[in-house]
């Protein structure tokens, strides 16, 4: 992590001496957008910490981490599925979920969806793209989604041929 941010500082004073009316221009944009974020997302994130502190491990481990590990899938992909969130929430998540007990090919499930599958995105992509793609584009992201789980938990020993 160190060395990105290494690099992108070393990237930042390249472009700064080279032109640097384009480099604060595009710095204070970049400070604009990062503000206009900033606030929907801390607020998800609390939420989301909330919701991790108020549920319980062991429903958490009953529901996700159990020794029934298709119901476990389901339960991820339908929760991925219907849930919005960014990637750099996600996958921290990801880790506390792990943590707390819940199967690799489980995490998959739920990381995959979550990227992959839109629910909630559902009205806006049928604007633009129309029912019959916005459908199709969801159900075959769930397939490739659970393709996915499936092969993490081949590859990391928990789903056996």
């Amino acid at each position: 992590m160190y060395y990105l941010m290494l690099i992108s500082v070393f990237a930042v004073l390249i472009s700064f001496f080279l032109d640097r009316k384009k480099t604060i221009e595009g710095l204070k944009i970049s400070v604009k957008k990062f503000s206009q974020i900033t606030s929907p997302f801390l607020v998800m994130l609390i939420f989301i910490s909330i919701a991790l502190y108020l549920i319980p491990d062991r429903v958490i481990a009953h529901y996700l981490g159990g020794g029934n590990k298709p119901e476990a899938l389901f339960f991820a992909s339908l929760l991925g599925s219907i849930t919005l969130m960014p990637g750099f929430i996600a996958y921290p998540l990801c880790g506390i979920l792990l943590k707390k007990g819940v199967a690799y090919v489980v995490i998959g499930a739920f990381a995959t969806t979550l990227m992959m599958v839109g629910v909630l995105t559902y009205p806006i992509e049928r604007e633009y793209f129309g029912t019959k793609v916005t459908i199709l584009r969801n159900l075959l992201s769930l397939i490739i989604a659970l393709i996915v789980a499936l092969i993490i938990g081949l590859a990391f020993g928990e789903i056996r041929w």
